[in-house]
Parts: C-alpha cells; sequence; structure tokens
C-alpha cells in the first residue's frame, strides 16, 4: 500500500503551445525519441580541427571564439561585494589558453588529477577549462569543505596541482599536505609566490596565450567528482570528454536553450551541478553564463534576476522551498519578464514546489533527475510537455529507462505494470555515463547487471510514460507490510500552511517493523507545540490514510542537510537509534 501519487493532488499543468515566448527545442516528445541517436547529437558540436577527436574545453570555448560568437559574453561573473567581470568568448580562450601553458610549463601532463578548491570566482572557471585544454582530469571541490573532506578526496583522486587561495590553502591544506605525497604544485591566485606555492598570476602572465589542443580521445577521463559515503569514505567518480555530448543534448532539451539565452544555474562546480550545467553546457551552447558568488539570500536573487534578464533559470529545491518561505508578495517587486524557463535539481521537487512557481513567478519549476553517476540529466519535465507536479517527468531522447525489481542473486526482471513500485534502471550507453568509481572497480561493476545501470533509487512509472520517485532503497520504511517512500509523506506534511520542510524515516517498532517519524521545520509565524503536532498528525492521517502517516513528529529548527541542500535522512536516523553517523564531509546545516 502506498499513499496516491502527486497527480492525483494537484491537476496537471497543461502547455499552452500558442504562449511560448520561443518555440521549445524539443517540440514533439515522440518524434524525438524515435529518431534521436547519440551520434547525430555529437553533430551539434565541432569536434577539434582536422578530426583530431573531443575535447570539452574546445567545444565550451575556443570553437565560439573562432566564430561570430567571439565577443559574445561568455562568463558574467557578480561578486558578492558588488563587483562585476565579463569574460567573451575570446577573452576566455585566450585566458584559459595561458592557464593551460602554466601547467604545462610545470611539467603537467596530460591525465595528472588537477584539484580546484575556490569559491564562485573567475579563476574557478579559467582553471576547470585550462586544465581540460591540457588534458588534465579537472576536480573541483566545494570550497566550504573542511580540511578533512579536503584532503581526503584529494587522497582519493591523487592529486598533482592545486589551484586554490592563499586563506584557503593555509587553513585546510597546509598542515596536511605531509598525507599528500603526489600533491607537486599549489597554486594561489590571490598571493605572490610563496614557499611551497606558485603564484597564480606569475605564471598565467608568464605563459603565451596561444595553444593548441593534442588529440583527445573521446574516452580519455576529463572529470573526477565524488559523492558522499553513508559510512565509507567518499567515491570518486570517473567522466570522460565524450560527456559533453550529453550536456550539449540536455542543454538542448532539458533546459531549452536557445542562442540569445541567459543562463544562471545556482550550483557551486565543487558539485557535479555545477560543473555539467554551471560551466559545460551552457558555454558549449554558446550563451551568456551568469556566475553569482554570493550565497543563497531570496531578495538577492530575486534582484538579479531582474537586472541581469536571466532567461532561463536551474536552481535546487531547498533554494525554492526558502523562497517559498518569503511567499508570493516578495517577488511581485521585481521585472522578471523576461525569464522564460525555470527548472530544479538536487533531490526531488515537492507539488507544492511545482505549483508555487506558477503563483509566484508565472511558470512552474521543471523538475528533472540525475545522479553523479551518470553525468548529465537523465529525465525530465521538458519546455513543451505538460507537467504532472511531484513527477521528475519522461527520460530523455536517448535514455532507455525501466522500473526493475531485483532478485536474491543480483538478477533482476523489469515490472511492467503501471504504477507499481521498483528500482529506477537505465540501459547502459549514454556519452556521459560513469567511467569507474577511481580504484574501487569492483564497486563499479556492481552498479551493472546485463548492461543495466542500476540507480539504487526507487520509484514508479505511470500509463503516460512519467517517472515518480519514491526513494533511496535504503530508505523505504517497511511498516505492518507496507512499503513507504518518505518523499510521499514529506510532500504531504508540506502541504500543510505551517511546514517548511519535512523529512521522513523509519523508526523500529516491535509489532508494526517500523513506524514512521517525521521530522518537521515550521514556517515563521508557527509555534512547534502540541497543537501544531496534533494538527499535522491529523492531516496526514488525512492524506495519506492510517497506515501510511507519521505516527510521530518531532520538531526542529533546521534540519541538516548537505552542502548542496539534500536533507540527511540517514543522519537523522542514525541519531535517532544511536548507529555511527558515517561520512559527515558534506554536512552544512545541523541544528540538533
Amino acid at each position: 500500500m502506498r499513499a496516491p501519487d502527486d497527480s492525483a493532488r494537484y491537476a496537471t499543468i497543461h502547455k499552452d503551445r500558442g504562449s511560448f515566448m520561443v518555440p521549445p527545442n524539443l517540440a514533439d516528445y515522440e518524434a524525438a525519441r524515435a529518431t534521436f541517436t547519440w551520434e547525430a547529437a555529437r553533430k551539434g558540436l565541432s569536434g577539434l580541427p582536422r578530426g583530431r577527436g573531443l575535447n570539452i574545453a574546445h567545444e565550451a570555448v575556443d570553437r565560439h571564439a573562432c566564430s561570430a560568437r567571439a565577443n559574445r559574453v561568455a562568463l558574467r561573473w557578480l561578486g558578492k561585494n558588488g563587483e562585476h567581470r565579463d569574460y567573451s568568448y575570446r577573452e576566455l580562450a585566450l585566458a584559459t589558453n595561458r592557464f593551460a601553458n602554466a601547467l604545462r610549463s610545470l611539467g603537467v601532463n596530460s591525465g595528472d588529477n588537477i584539484f580546484v578548491l575556490l569559491g564562485r570566482v573567475p579563476e574557478l572557471y579559467v582553471a576547470i577549462l585550462g586544465a581540460l585544454k591540457m588534458k588534465c582530469v579537472a576536480s573541483p571541490l566545494f570550497s566550504a569543505f573542511g580540511p578533512e573532506p579536503v584532503v581526503t578526496r584529494m587522497d582519493i583522486g591523487d592529486a598533482r596541482v592545486l589551484v586554490t587561495t592563499e586563506a584557503l590553502y593555509r587553513r585546510k591544506v597546509e598542515g596536511v599536505r605531509d598525507r599528500l605525497p603526489g600533491l607537486e604544485h599549489v597554486i594561489l591566485i590571490d598571493a605572490a609566490e610563496a614557499e611551497g606555492a606558485h603564484s597564480w598570476h606569475g605564471l598565467t602572465q608568464a605563459a603565451s596565450d596561444v595553444f593548441e589542443i593534442a588529440p583527445t580521445d573521446p574516452q580519455e577521463p576529463a572529470l573526477l567528482h565524488f559523492t558522499s559515503g553513508t559510512t565509507g569514505r567518499p567515491k570518486g567518480v570517473i567522466h570522460v570528454h565524450e560527456a559533453v555530448v550529453t550536456h550539449y543534448a540536455t542543454g538542448l532539451y532539458a533546459l531549452d536553450l536557445h542562442d540569445d539565452d541567459r543562463f544562471w544555474c545556482t550550483a557551486d562546480p565543487g558539485w557535479v551541478t555545477g560543473t555539467s550545467y554551471g560551466v559545460i553546457a551552457p558555454l558549449t551552447h554558446g550563451v551568456t553564463n551568469i556566475v553569482v558568488e554570493a550565497e543563497f539570500d531570496a531578495p538577492t536573487w530575486y534582484g538579479l534576476l531582474a537586472q541581469e534578464r536571466v532567461t532561463v533559470w536551474y536552481t535546487a529545491p531547498t533554494a525554492i522551498r526558502m523562497m517559498m518561505k518569503l511567499g508570493v508578495d516578495v517577488v511581485k517587486n521585481y521585472d522578471l519578464a523576461a525569464l522564460r524557463f525555470a527548472a530544479s535539481v538536487g533531490e526531488p521537487l515537492n507539488a507544492e514546489a511545482v505549483v508555487w512557481g506558477v503563483e509566484a513567478f508565472g511558470l512552474p519549476f521543471h523538475d528533472n533527475w540525475w545522479q553523479t553517476e551518470t553525468g548529465g540529466i537523465m529525465i525530465a519535465n521538458f519546455a513543451s510537455m505538460d507537467i504532472k507536479p511531484g513527477s521528475m517527468g519522461r527520460p530523455l531522447p536517448g535514455v532507455e529507462a525501466a522500473i526493475v525489481k531485483r532478485g536474491v542473486d543480483h538478477e533482476f526482471e523489469i515490472i511492467k505494470a503501471s504504477g507499481e513500485e521498483g528500482e529506477l534502471a537505465l540501459r547502459s550507453g549514454w556519452p556521459s555515463m560513469m567511467r569507474g568509481y577511481l580504484h574501487e572497480e569492483a564497486r563499479y561493476q556492481k552498479c551493472f547487471v546485463d548492461g543495466w545501470y542500476l540507480t539504487g533509487d526507487l520509484a514508479r512509472c505511470d500509463a503516460d510514460g512519467y517517472y515518480w520517485f519514491v526513494g533511496r532503497a535504503d530508505d523505504v520504511i517497511k511498516s505492518s507490510g507496507h512499503l513507504i517512500g518518505p518523499f510521499e509523506v514529506e510532500s504531504a506534511l508540506m502541504e500543510h500552511p505551517a511546514v517548511s520542510e519535512a523529512a521522513v524515516i523509519g523508526k523500529p517498532d516491535p509489532i508494526a517493523g517500523e513506524i514512521v517519524k517525521a521530522f518537521v521545520a515550521l514556517k515563521l509565524g508557527f509555534v512547534a507545540d502540541e497543537a501544531m503536532r496534533k494538527a499535522l498528525l491529523g492531516h496526514a492521517r488525512k492524506r495519506l490514510g492510517a497506515a501510511v502517516a507519521p505516527k510521530d513528529i518531532e520538531f526542529r529548527s533546521n534540519l541538516p542537510k548537505t552542502r548542496s541542500g539534500k536533507i540527511m535522512r540517514r543522519l537523522l536516523k542514525a541519531r535517532e537509534l544511536g548507529l555511527p553517523e558515517g561520512d559527515l564531509s558534506t554536512l552544512e546545516s545541523d541544528e540538533r
């Protein structure tokens, strides 16, 4: 038994085909799926001159620098103290050439791992793209990490070069550098050359701005991202230069990028979203990519959307829920007429938030689904497609998805029945599919069975081909014979006008096996008392039924989240049951 899906609660948002500000790139979903091939998608890119292969940096920068887009703004950087700096595609090409040559002057070789520990400053983007030009493996790290997660990732990733600031180096690396014997070069973007470190400005100013990318096999490693483990060390996920084909195709179809767009992805490149869609995808389309250094603040963000005339906006559910907390009236103070498409990723977007987008911005948020391992968007709500609030959408052209049920010996069968829950699986073969977990081949191989990648996410597919997230396989609650997905319970709680955030876990029970316990943060102006607890229990029971609704509610002023905004249910469960808390390197907010 499970809760009714969100389509029963919220009417489908139908798209008026005559109201689009520009015609969607994916006008006919079924026709696109029938004719799409990854080989054809690659033709949207140019490849290296003289048939020398495929390199991400060439597709993102150099091919535009030699075209009519040369003087178009590629990066518009908005500093947290009011500064701004523009880089045209030509200027970005020259800057990345200089950094590639600087790496070469240090004796860095193709295949070496270059770690970048910076906030969202221009040098971050130059370093990533310059490293890719040198055919190094680029690995951006989130600058708010503490020393232990930084050194752990650099150790796993065989770091040879680190690009950072003097303050970050002194605080987070210098004291533990002896644990990184392979780290030969530290480059500081804001300091003169010092003992054990090079000056970014000294290196790049002395370097030539002419650089030719060497022949690049599309299967050569290009990017190294990390996923946090539940009990063990982070996993290093390897992606290759061919991933740019997925970045380009999903920018075209899932984000509906057009030539004259002004695009803003709010994610930090220290996370896979911030690299795939905050750097690569928009630049491959030759659009203007807005980069905002400051952290989230709703009025500031609204002001930037208006000031920069952002047309396509890619953000996270946590940010959307924080905006919802302030209400719709705040939004009305800003001219957001240029905004034509808004999308969300990071964790499933509650149906309530999708609908709120229409009220606040005049357009819904388009949720989509993917993972660090998939490298790019796999399932999405497209610009031209009707939206069922709460659904992840439908698979990208070129992506085959299925709901499967695993057997005891790791075999599985594909579920044919509409609406039945199982594990989400993807047919192998899309260009941005991970090529390995660094130094963990056996762990990597376990993700694949008979040509399918098993995601570890539970979902269901309805009769119209829309996919609905249920939860991680290890998050599902088994209560009195019922399988309960935490996301459905959380969504129902969030419908209550007092609730700003909710997280649900299974708590052991001698009779039911597990009962549902909810942790709830309230909106401003509401009191966390016994009357509120009873009101929420009653609301959930009415919405979900007694078998699915939570039996216990605990109020929290804030829920533990990763630095990318995902609520850490497993941490709540570990603390509730007195279990080991596991890897906390990505933990950001945590008020017990």
